[in-house]
């Protein structure tokens, strides 16, 4: 079995353009939640989203590329991109049959089908798209990828809704752990900022309400009402140590751990004693081969939804019991991302563990007595830990759970 160590990462996330930008935002605790600009979402009632507004096509993706592809297919280009260049893989030193992508969306080309659905509908059959399908259907952020690098390894989605991106990870992790590709390009990709979305989900009732960005996206406040749809994608560079190393690479951190599980409970809410994230977060770390008293903290899924929060809290405190594990949810800071949340969150977790601070729960103003964790704040971020993991649960039961140890030897 290979050691799976990380040595690129991309992001782009509303409070944050580059994974530079998005980590020194994060653990700063900046808010890129935002009145919605992209559409007119009057007659939704719901008037905030976690929009990212600094996005050029041009810069990575390029101008005419750009009018080929879906939006999320363009933010998962330029985090791939970001994130194979942080890493210097290139055809001079990795064959491309040991390059490979799986890379999920939680969705896929939303925006595209809600535009090409009502110019089917006001003009007619002919006049949809011949790119509509392609630019549609949700492989082809990772397809995409895999021709830009011409990686000739596994090309592959996942979408298991807002686990898509931990999922991903942990999927690639196993390729490379189990010796099938030397290097996997992982990560998910989410652009829902459109009427389509929020009127779905608002439908659902799980959005958040708030007018106030400050105060919409609470996780584990007891005045939590809902979360906050945000956009954005996230790309980690999975490499064997042993390729890492011939190649002098620098490495960030390194994957010990992956636990996949289902609830089989309901299609969107999640079994409420907690039952499946246990065993989910309880794999990872036996498969890290350390025990929970070792992990120092829970990148949390905290969507600040009642049901999530509180089903969470149960669950960590199954398997931490009295260890006082620190927790956070970043999801205060940039809404929930949906499937590409597990990925920004897992490259937040890798630079915590790094640098030795911890992002703060930003949006919990009252913890709620259901939600009995230890919170990061500012009084207890700055932390040496060695191991943490990261939690991500999807509609449909997904549970999917990351364990991450600081890099050593």
């Amino acid at each position: 079995m290979n050691r799976v160590v990380i040595t690129g990462m991309g992001a782009i996330a509303p409070n944050g353009n580059g994974v530079k930008t998005f980590i020194e935002n994060s653990l700063a605790g900046k808010v890129g939640i935002k009145p919605i600009n992209k559409f007119d979402a009057t007659d939704t009632g719901i008037t905030v989203a976690g929009e990212v507004d600094d996005f050029y096509p041009k810069t990575y993706v390029g101008k005419k590329e750009a009018r080929r592809l879906d939006l999320y297919s363009q933010y998962a280009i330029q985090t791939a991109a970001e994130a194979m260049t942080m890493a210097g893989i290139s055809s001079e030193n990795t064959n491309p049959e040991d390059i490979g992508v799986i890379y999920g969306s939680g969705i896929g080309g939303l925006t595209t089908i809600q535009d090409q659905v009502i110019k089917m509908h006001d003009k007619g059959p002919r006049r949809v798209s011949p790119l509509f399908i392609p630019m549609a259907i949700a492989n082809m952020a990772a397809g995409n990828i895999a021709i830009r690098f011409n990686a000739q390894n596994i090309s592959t989605s996942i979408v298991t809704a807002c686990a898509s991106g931990t999922n991903s990870i942990g999927e690639a992790y196993r390729q490379i752990k189990e010796g099938r590709a030397k290097v996997m390009i992982s990560g998910a990709s989410e652009a829902t900022i459109n009427k389509t979305a929020i009127s779905g989900f608002a439908a659902l009732t799980a959005l958040s309400k708030s007018t106030d960005p400050m105060h919409a996206s609470l996780p584990f406040d007891k005045d939590r009402n809902g979360f906050v749809l945000g956009e954005g994608a996230g790309a980690l560079i999975l490499e064997s140590l042993d390729h890492a190393k011939e190649r002098g690479a620098e490495i960030l951190g390194e994957v010990v751990g992956y636990g996949a599980t289902t609830d089989a409970y309901h299609i969107t809410s999640p079994d409420p004693t907690g039952l499946g994230a246990k065993r989910a977060m309880a794999l990872a770390i036996k498969e890290a081969g350390i025990t929970p008293a070792e992990v120092g903290y829970v990148n949390a899924h905290g969507t600040a939804t009642h049901a999530n929060d509180s089903g969470e809290s149960k669950a960590i405190n199954a398997v931490f019991g009295d260890s006082n594990v620190l927790v956070s949810s970043t999801k205060g800071m940039t809404g929930h991302l949906l499937g590409a949340a597990g990925a920004i969150e897992a490259i937040l977790t890798v630079e915590s563990l790094r640098r030795g601070q911890l992002p703060v729960n930003v949006g919990c103003f009252n913890q709620d007595p259901e939600c009995d964790v230890e919170l990061v704040n500012q009084n207890n971020r700055s932390q040496e830990v060695e191991y943490a993991i990261s939690n991500s649960f999807g509609f449909g039961g997904h549970n999917a759970v990351l364990a991450f140890k600081k890099w050593s030897e």
